[in-house]
């Protein structure tokens, strides 16, 4: 997709966005705009590939008479195909574009709808789409992609007053988001095109941006996921399973893959619900196959649903500096036992890193997003931080982002990576990359330029003053594992020496020239005949 299309696209998305701003707040019009996409989508997979088992005979999926004997034949052998290799199955009449045709009624395809027009229809199809949502969901009961289906569309409430005070308000308005998002074509056939996912991205990033500090709860930002990404797949092509324990709406879990050919199989766990939704329909729309991820929903510290699995690469922004229950009963927990101390119940971060590491393969890498505070902080954190590198050596890295970089927080952070089998354990890498940013309007962003530069320092552990230091483990012991990035990488800038006889010299020069302008004034007053102000 060009430049140009994608901004095309971007603009029609907006617009549709657009229709339901102003009615509700940005997390609420996210999740109506995502979940028609999402259905839109879901609409599209099923006519290709309805189509696909029916061309050797010539019938396209919606000219199926659904009535007849002959055409529910059809839809019982489609939907048994469906099902094992999509995991639904939609009727023709249940298609996105069926409910967009009926929505515009005797209007034909490509024919301009008036302002106006729509919510003076008396076709009503608020009850269908509902009907078909739910036969969605139903398609899969007993299936095996049961789970990744279940609840999809919950957030979408067709009944909400929020949609129109009336039916027919409610119904005019979801007419039109559905007629002008089917004229978007997201050209699903183009096995190299991800048009959808990059729409479904951007729209995410949008919502984000005007969430506040809500929107740190399920998107990370995109430079912020590149630099983890590639981080953790650093000398890898291909990945057996990647894992975010706080995976939000899954970005930073897709991201990693764009990073390499394939990755094998994707896990991560949610806590909030809605969240969780926008996850399993970025991974679908992403076309990664119900097979092939396993998000779940709950406490990832409180209630971990992976327990005995190891991935190749973990990756996580956690909520900064959250609370948790740091319960007794967590002592014996294999993730934090060996450690001696629990992370203090007002900031789980180190709970976090605990956790991740439990779940880290031998062979594999971790990159987790912090606050800078976890580099310094004493007590608990202190304890949990020295036994990571003086008994286990598990630190690779530590680099310094800059600050404001996060939405709804300018607090600065740092990326720690971790190996539990290290290529070069004899020190660890400190990179200070918080003076390379680009400053925006209301937040910082990295450019490329700043990525490319984590990146090479960190993959050829290059040293450069001022910016990247290789700390031996006995130097950071000698600092008592405090790892604050100026005790190892100075960036104090010398000012330059001023020239004293210089600036005397100079100042005997004004003022010489300052005596002959007082000169010249008194000579223009005398001529003037007034008194001279000097």
């Amino acid at each position: 997709m060009t430049n140009d299309q994608k901004k095309q696209l971007e603009t029609q998305l907006w617009n549709i966005a657009d229709s339901l701003r102003g009615k509700m707040n940005a997390d609420e019009f996210r999740d109506y705009c995502l979940g028609f996409i999402f259905y839109k989508y879901l609409s599209e997979r099923q006519y290709l590939y309805a189509n696909e088992i029916l061309a050797e005979d010539g019938i396209d999926f919606l000219e199926i008479d659904e009535d007849s004997e002959e055409g529910q034949e059809y839809l019982e052998a489609i939907a048994e195909e469906s099902i094992a290799q999509l995991g639904y199955f939609l009727k023709p009449s249940e298609l996105f574009s069926s409910l967009a045709k009926r929505a515009l009624g005797n209007k034909a395809d490509g024919e301009e709808i008036e302002e106006g027009e729509l919510e003076q229809s008396s076709i009503f199809i608020l009850g269908d789409l509902t009907a078909v949502l739910s036969n969605i969901e139903r398609s899969t009961m007993g299936k095996e992609s049961e789970d990744d289906f279940d609840n999809l569309f919950e957030d979408l409430d067709l009944t909400s007053t929020k949609l129109g005070r009336t039916p027919k308000a409610k119904n005019a308005l979801i007419a039109k988001i559905l007629v002008h998002l089917d004229k978007i074509d997201f050209r699903l056939e183009d096995t190299e095109s991800d048009v959808l996912g990059d729409a479904y991205e951007y729209l995410i990033g949008q919502f984000a941006s005007g969430a506040g500090k809500k929107a740190g709860e399920f998107y990370t930002p995109q430079q912020v996921s590149e630099v983890l990404a590639k981080i953790v797949t650093t000398g890898k092509d291909r990945l057996k399973s990647v894992y975010d324990p706080t995976c939000g709406s899954g970005s930073l879990l897709l991201r990693v893959a764009r990073e390499v050919t394939e990755v094998a199989h994707y896990y991560g766990q949610e806590m909030n619900r809605t969240t969780y939704n926008l996850a399993r329909m970025n991974m679908i729309l992403h076309g990664v196959h119900y097979r092939n991820f396993d998000l779940k929903q709950e406490d990832t510290l409180e209630s971990p649903q992976h327990e005995g699995q190891r991935f190749e690469a973990v990756v996580a922004n956690p909520p900064f500096s959250a609370k948790w229950s740091a319960n007794k009963l967590f002592e014996s927990d294999d993730r934090f036992s060996q450690y001696g101390k629990l992370a203090p119940k007002s900031k789980a971060d180190f709970a976090f890193v605990q956790h991740m590491i439990h779940h880290l393969d031998d062979s594999g890498t971790m990159a987790v997003v912090l606050p800078h505070g976890v580099l310094f902080r004493g007590a608990a954190e202190a304890h949990i931080r020295t036994y990571l590198i003086k008994e286990r050596n598990w630190l690779d890295a530590v680099i310094g982002l800059p600050a404001n970089i996060f939405y709804g927080t300018s607090i600065p952070t740092c990326i720690l990576v971790f190996k539990k089998c290290r290529e070069e354990p004899e020190d660890i890498l400190f990179i200070d990359a918080r003076a390379h940013f680009e400053k925006a309007k209301n937040q910082n962003y990295l450019r490329h330029q700043d990525i490319t530069k984590i990146i090479s320092t960190y993959r050829n552990r290059v040293v450069e003053d001022k910016y990247s230091y290789r700390a031996e483990l006995g130097e950071i012991e000698e600092n008592d594992f405090n790892l604050n990035i100026p005790r190892y990488v100075d960036t104090f800038e010398e000012e330059e020496a001023i020239d004293l006889g210089a600036v005397a010299k100079e100042l005997m020069i004004l003022d010489v020239e300052m005596m002959k302008m007082d000169e010249t004034i008194k000579g223009f007053c005398d001529e003037l005949g007034i008194r001279s102000p000097v």
